[in-house]
């Protein structure tokens, strides 16, 4: 009894935070959990007509199709060497242009470069591509036609794979650097200037400072969004590889993901029980390797998990 009462005084003490809190807390339950309910359309052999309900049961018959194809394997490696790169080049570029920009001097021009780095995160996939056939067109690109000035042979970037998982890289860095660098950049602006300043008296020049305050002060925010981002390692971004891969087979060699495979199978198959299964496997996969990371990181220092 008494533990209520102490937990609603706590209510009322803050009850304004909590109805800040409230919008959040109802997005997450109507988006976040009550969808879950439709996990069990990875077991049902489901139909339009019958509902989820309704529809029979079938086992784990819809998981078939993944673990009897001879592309699961190829699959999880494209979907986990993508995502191992995309995270690796994010925080290092990240990290680095957050740092950049907090060393700029002129403030105006502070805010005029991290305009510019922040806009590509607004360009969508299909503007992307339309970039892409402008620079590696084999007719008009812009590469294609500098390579024909030279006396040099054109080159047809869309029937040769080896460039693209550079370019999906580069492309993906590209998009989303900005946008990751504004949470490091927070993290920055919260340290004791105090300590930076103590070290320029005491001598330290800007790389010092850079290295010895910057960057261990940036460690636990670098952990933390690792460790968030390792939680969707497989999953593929379906807009970039749908838009700059598409169906193209010479392409699907190197580009294919597991999100691909199932829009594909989706589309040709219309059955939403195995659309279902894969993305429930991809979770499972997801959620283990969230665990196995954060106990990685418990080991290494408890104080920088998640839980």
């Amino acid at each position: 009894m008494r533990a209520i009462k102490n937990f609603a005084k706590k209510v009322r003490k803050n009850k304004i935070l909590l109805l800040m809190l409230l919008p959040a807390v109802v997005y997450v339950i109507i988006f976040s959990y009550i969808p879950m309910g439709g996990i069990i359309v990875a077991f049902k052999r489901f139909s339009f007509t019958k509902g989820f309900l309704g529809s029979p049961w079938c086992g784990l018959e819809n998981f078939r199709f993944l673990f009897i194809s001879d592309k699961l394997w190829p699959l999880m490696r494209n979907t986990l060497l993508y995502n191992i790169a995309f995270i690796t080049a994010g925080v290092i570029l990240e990290v680095g242009f957050a740092i950049i920009v907090n060393e700029l001097g002129s403030k105006w021009f502070k805010k005029v470069f991290q305009s510019f780095m922040f806009l590509p995160f607004f360009i969508s996939w299909v503007v992307v591509l339309a970039i892409v056939d402008a620079i590696f067109g084999y007719d008009s690109g812009i590469i294609n036609n500098l390579l024909q000035s030279l006396g040099m042979e054109r080159f047809n970037v869309y029937v040769n794979a080896a460039p693209w998982p550079f370019l999906l890289v580069f492309f993906k860095a590209w998009k989303q650097t900005g946008y990751g660098s504004i949470v490091y950049l927070a993290a920055i602006t919260g340290m004791d200037q105090e300590i930076v300043d103590a070290a320029e008296i005491d001598g330290a020049n800007i790389w010092q400072r850079i290295r010895y305050i910057t960057i261990p002060g940036l460690k636990p925010t670098i952990i933390i969004m690792t460790l968030l981002a390792v939680g969707n390692i497989f999953r593929g971004d379906f807009g970039m590889f749908y838009q700059l891969i598409g169906n193209n087979s010479v392409l699907l060699e190197v580009g294919d993901i597991l999100d691909l495979y199932i829009y594909r199978a989706m589309v040709s198959s219309s059955n939403l029980g195995m659309a279902s299964a894969a993305g429930f496997y991809q979770s499972i996969l997801c959620f283990f390797t969230i665990l196995a990371a954060n106990w990685m990181v418990r080991k290494y220092d408890p104080e920088y998990s998640l839980f």
